[in-house]
């Protein structure tokens, strides 16, 4: 460890002086190593808080500092902006007596600062993928002499990426790059959530010659300190004003701010909805009980103003702070010492839950996180799966396949991604202007991602772009972006592959707090900042709504959310949770006993040996036990193949948890053969898409033509071969 110290740069060994470091870590010595005596990539997977940026910048930033670069040093590339600015401050202190300046480039950047860059291309440059992208094309002519001597491309939370659009987009980038640069850097990624080495390894090695090496590191088993409760939830509780005894406001809510009362506290919500219901919560409470309001709410829509009180207030360590936040503090953003971690019901994966539980126990303490369920207050009428307490089992399933196993999600790898085809053809043809087809097909199908796609498939997809007038053929044979498409091309929103949201500005007293997607009307109450507001004026045109503070009640929901891809190994784990008899000892009273009668009711019924269940004269329900993608699929079958095939009358779906089926004329055990049958048919999964169905899921779909829609689904969001296996299992 000693040699990798005095291997590094003076100011760095000066830095850590300073900072009072023992030793480098086991991480940050290894890395050193590899980058300091090979050419390889580099890999690193190692937990939250244990010096992974640190471990990546510190030999990288030797070498430039050795041999400094003509031109941009090094690019780290963020999943989000709050990420950037929070890894700027620590490299400008980091590089306080160092000649290499850091620029952070991202929407909030000052154009004075981003042309200062421009014009004294070196240093390192924080970026997000959207941000790199209008480089690429707004400044193609330039991108040699910007990063020409690229020496390294750092890529942070590189989870984040794998198997997203987002993911395959950077690969596109670092791709087109390095043709035009004729420059390979190499590429250090980061994680502390990777179930499958080598898959990572693989994506981030992608066009390249180099090896990739992550460093195995064996340390000291985490100490985890984790817990649930359950409450059942009596939903709107009126309280006479000056009223403050504890029976009279919601239990679930008293919990959350006795849980994180006197305490420094995250609190992980599954959309932004929850995040604002909590804190409004805990704010009144704590209004009425004379407590301070510490409370903060951090999601991508509320002002970047109001998101960098909250980080202030996480970090200032004489400041007590409550904050409930989305994905946005899922990632690696420094928030110091947490004395508590909470999540409101179950995340829809290990991998998340494990970013989030890295929230805490930083620096060798015990991770701690306390999971809070909630169920509406029962009426004695719900149906037999409106019985079965989902997101509980969902959160010990998760916590169970971690402890026992280890286990984290697979990425998943996207075959077919047209509509990022559709966007890196555009972009392409923004940033070199005019090019015959095969000169496109050169510059775009030897991009990583689109490795499956066929000639004829491109020629396809070419020939609809012309049909279309997104593509416009000049005389000279060539292909220049067409009229059609130029606007679209010209708005900043075409630099992210992500969908776009139609926003509304919230402004109070003229100062904006955020923004919400479903537009309210006048005189509507909504949730934001933690607090609640009223409209006083819509403005359709401009996009903004004007509010004012209100103590009434929440009447709208002001965004709409999605679960996310749960995989069918959780709901496998899920379906064991009823089985066993274990009792987990993180269980609270309230969860011990909502378990209990969980399982008695699975016992009674049979529904874990017969997975279709008569609960009504001519209404059945389906467990299937599967993730997202096979429940997907097993409910297309059934509805566009066997409801008519049986005269089955209607088919409801709460994936992926079960399916109501109103039966009809079907007899219950033909449905169980019909669906049983499946698991060694020849069937077709084209025969799982209805025709004429528009399958427009991704942003530039709509520009694809239907036939390659059609394949990209099949191939990527339908799994029939996964439903057959498990099927055999029912």
């Amino acid at each position: 460890m000693q040699s990798a110290y005095h291997r590094l740069a003076p100011f760095i060994q000066e830095y850590i002086y300073q900072q009072g470091w023992a030793s480098l870590r086991p991480i940050q010595a290894e890395a050193c190593r590899i980058v300091f005596e090979t050419d390889n990539h580099l890999l690193i997977a190692a937990g939250t808080a244990s010096g992974k940026t640190e471990a990546a910048f510190l030999p990288a930033l030797t070498l430039l500092h050795e041999k400094p670069s003509r031109s941009v040093g090094a690019i780290y590339i963020s999943p989000i902006k709050a990420l950037i600015n929070d890894q700027f401050d620590r490299l400008t202190e980091l590089l306080q007596y160092a000649d290499l300046p850091v620029w952070a480039w991202h929407g909030d950047v000052a154009q004075s600062r981003k042309k200062k860059l421009l014009t004294h291309p070196r240093g390192i440059l924080q970026i997000t993928p959207e941000s790199l992208e209008s480089l690429l094309i707004n400044k193609s002519t330039e991108i040699d002499r910007i990063f020409g001597d690229l020496r390294f491309v750092i890529i942070d939370e590189v989870h984040a990426f794998i198997g997203s659009d987002r993911g395959c987009q950077i690969l596109c980038q670092l791709s087109r790059l390095a043709k035009l640069t004729s420059n390979q850097p190499r590429r250090i990624g980061l994680s502390a959530t990777l179930g499958d080495y080598s898959l990572a390894e693989s994506w981030l090695q992608a066009d390249t010659s180099q090896t990739v090496i992550t460093p195995k590191i064996s340390g000291a088993a985490r100490k985890l300190q984790l817990s649930i409760e359950h409450f059942y939830d009596p939903g709107l509780v009126v309280r006479a004003k000056g009223d403050t005894r504890d029976k009279v406001f919601n239990p679930y809510h008293l919990y959350l701010f006795r849980q994180t009362e006197g305490r420094k506290s995250l609190i992980f919500a599954n959309g932004r909805t929850a995040t604002e219901e909590a804190i409004a919560a805990l704010r009144e409470i704590a209004q009425a009980k004379g407590a301070p309001d510490i409370y903060h709410v951090h999601h991508g829509s509320i002002s970047a103003a109001l998101r960098e009180t909250a980080e202030e207030a996480m970090r200032d360590p004489e400041k007590m702070a409550v904050t409930a936040a989305t994905v946005t503090f899922e990632m690696g953003i420094d928030l110091g010492h947490l004395d508590r971690v909470l999540q409101l019901e179950a995340p829809a994966s290990v991998a998340s839950f494990l970013q989030r539980l890295g929230r805490s126990g930083r620096r060798g303490d015990t991770a701690e996180m306390r999971f809070i369920c909630a169920e509406d207050k029962p009426t004695g009428e719900e149906i037999l799966p409106e019985q079965i307490p989902w997101q509980l089992l969902q959160s010990i399933a998760i916590i169970q396949l971690y402890l026992e196993e280890q286990w984290i999600e697979p990425a998943r790898i996207l075959h077919y991604p047209f509509s990022l085809l559709y966007h890196q053809t555009m972009s392409t043809l923004a940033s070199l202007g005019e090019l015959s087809p095969s000169e496109i097909a050169q510059n775009v199908l030897k991009l990583p991602p689109f490795r499956s796609i066929s000639q004829d498939d491109f020629r396809l997809f070419l020939r609809h772009l012309l049909d279309i007038d997104h593509l416009e053929r000049t005389p000279e044979g060539g292909l220049i972006v067409g009229i059609a498409a130029e606007k679209l091309i010209n708005n900043f929103k075409f630099y992210a592959i992500f969908p776009d949201t139609e926003e509304y500005l919230v402004k109070y007293a003229g100062k904006a707090i955020g923004s919400i997607i479903v537009p309210p009307m006048e005189g509507d109450r909504f949730s934001l900042a933690g607090k609640t507001w009223e409209v006083i004026e819509v403005n359709a045109k401009k996009k903004t709504i004007a509010v004012e503070p209100s103590k009434k009640s929440v009447t709208s929901s002001s965004w709409r959310g999605n679960t996310g891809e749960i995989h069918s190994k959780v709901l496998q784990r899920m379906k064991q949770v009823l089985q066993e008899t274990t009792l987990y000892s993180y269980l609270q009273p309230g969860a011990k006993q909502r378990l209990q009668d969980a399982r008695e009711l699975a016992k009674s019924t049979g529904l874990l040996h017969k997975p279709i269940q008569l609960i009504d004269e001519e209404v059945c329900c389906i467990f299937p036990w599967m993730g997202t993608i096979a429940f997907r699929t097993l409910e297309r079958f059934l509805r566009f193949y066997a409801k008519d095939a049986l005269g089955l009358k209607s088919i409801k779906a709460r994936s992926p948890y079960f399916l109501i089926v109103r039966l009809g004329k079907c007899q219950l055990e033909n449905l169980y053969t019909e669906i049983q049958s499946l698991s060694d048919r020849a069937t077709s999964v084209t025969d799982l898409i209805k025709p004429d169905e528009t399958l427009i899921f991704n942003k530039y779909d709509a520009y694809i033509p239907i036939e390659l829609l059609e394949k990209a689904f099949t191939h990527d969001y339908l799994d029939l071969a996964e439903v057959q296996t498990l099927l055999k299992n029912w």
